[in-house]
């Protein structure tokens, strides 16, 4: 197919595809889906090799956001079942990082929900980093606590936090039309304010909100050319409870050829697959891994992943291996101009742009969900735990159509007693 062999060869080169090129991934058919994947897949091989980054998410604070992102679960009016508990102690988020770490992860997440953090809120985590980093030599940790004000970057920059997440999640055109708390461009100076104080940048998608395919590539250029280190792409979690619980619209195929595009945007970029990947791509899930060289280990914020021992079993059966803690995850020519603080970027010979950062606003990279620190009240404590909930039954689905019911709300690990899935 030209059209892909057009790709891999800009791919190679770190050459930004048209819009149209990029529109087209999207519209190919079932029958070329392999094609679509083994195309992108020589373009993930040639900047990341065969090696995978495991990451683990701490949720540090949970639910009770006053934000009304239409995706999450912890969004203001949700009446989703999940676990709510305000900030665990510094010594509770070190245990859970360190059992993701013991798991093979090399970048621990710490997210808070709620809007952004107050000045005590950045002092409690920037504790938290260096408990963490204290029992962990060499882990890499990324803050994803909303909207930054004037400062904070540098204040958890010092603290020893290597990244923030902060997510665009969809185009700026549609974006009114899934939060009205805040806006596009808040979360744009997030991830700017990010990148100015050295954070590596990470920022990216929920797709499955209903967004067309133009949206899509809309939100996946304006990425680019904020040029994150590592782009989340998460996949929409219809949590029962929340406005988009109906928007089940997403197949397997559906989704690879949305992590296809991606990797054909940002072809030197860190593509992490993110929340929603279980859901979604199910029984697919090994092929992703041609397309992404990066994914989160075990549970999510509010919802349960596969098992942590199933997430290493599907790597090593699929012929990749987990990135070791002395490897550097970014190409050279991007690590370069990493390790010189002055911005990277797949496009930077073509003008550039900033250094490196992560998600943020009110909607992180997990659940498809929230993020973001809204208070200031000590821990309380958490609700009673409880079984982890299984998948509804499934009544036989016919060939391409999206499989609904799927989701179960996390029960164990963080704010919990039970042990966490790493």
């Amino acid at each position: 197919m030209d059209l892909l062999n057009t790709l891999v060869d800009k791919g190679l080169r770190r050459e930004l595809p048209t819009r149209d090129e990029a529109l087209a991934v999207l519209a190919t058919s079932d029958d070329d889906l392999l094609d679509v994947v083994t195309a992108a897949g020589k373009v993930r091989r040639q900047w990341f090799g065969r090696r995978v980054k495991l990451n683990y998410l701490v949720n540090l604070k949970s639910g009770l956001c006053p934000e009304d992102c239409s995706y999450c679960s912890q969004r203001l009016g949700s009446t989703a079942g999940i676990l709510k508990y305000t900030w665990l102690k510094p010594d509770e988020a070190a245990a859970a990082a360190t059992a993701g770490v013991a798991g093979g992860a090399k970048r621990v997440c710490l997210v808070a929900s709620g809007r952004g953090p107050t000045d005590r809120d950045v002092d409690r985590v920037s504790r938290t980093i260096e408990a963490i980093k204290e029992q962990n030599e060499g882990v890499e940790v990324c803050a994803c606590l909303g909207l930054l004000s004037a400062g904070q970057a540098d204040r958890l920059r010092e603290a020893g936090a290597d990244a923030y997440n902060h997510n665009l999640n969809t185009s700026e055109a549609t974006y009114g039309g899934i939060t009205t708390t805040h806006t596009y461009a808040d979360r744009v100076d997030t991830v700017q304010q990010a990148q100015a104080a050295g954070l590596s940048a990470c920022s990216g998608l929920i797709a499955g909100m209903g967004e067309s395919d133009g949206d899509l590539v809309d939100v996946v250029f304006a990425l680019r050319e904020l040029d994150p280190d590592s782009v989340p792409v998460n996949f929409l979690i219809p949590f029962e409870g929340t406005p988009l619980a109906e928007e089940w619209n997403l197949t397997p195929q559906r989704a690879l050829r949305i992590l296809a595009m991606v990797r054909f945007v940002c072809p030197d970029v860190e593509v992490r697959l993110a929340g929603g990947r279980e859901v979604h791509l199910r029984s697919l899930q090994p092929l992703a891994l041609h397309l992404v060289n990066s994914i989160f280990l075990g549970d999510y914020l509010t919802s349960e992943g596969q098992a942590g021992q199933a997430d290493l079993d599907m790597i090593a059966d699929a012929g990749f291996e987990v990135e070791g803690a002395g490897t550097v995850t970014l190409p050279q020519h991007r690590a370069d101009v990493a390790a010189a603080g002055a911005g990277c970027g797949s496009h930077a010979e073509a003008g550039g742009c900033g250094s490196h950062a992560e998600s943020g606003g009110c909607g992180s990279h997990a659940d498809g969900g929230g993020c973001g620190p809204c208070g200031g009240a000590e821990r309380s404590a958490a609700e009673p735990a409880a079984e982890p909930a299984g998948p509804a039954e499934q009544e036989p689905v016919p060939a391409g159509a999206a499989r609904t019911g799927l989701v179960a709300v996390r029960r164990r690990g963080a704010g919990t007693d039970l042990p966490p899935n790493a």
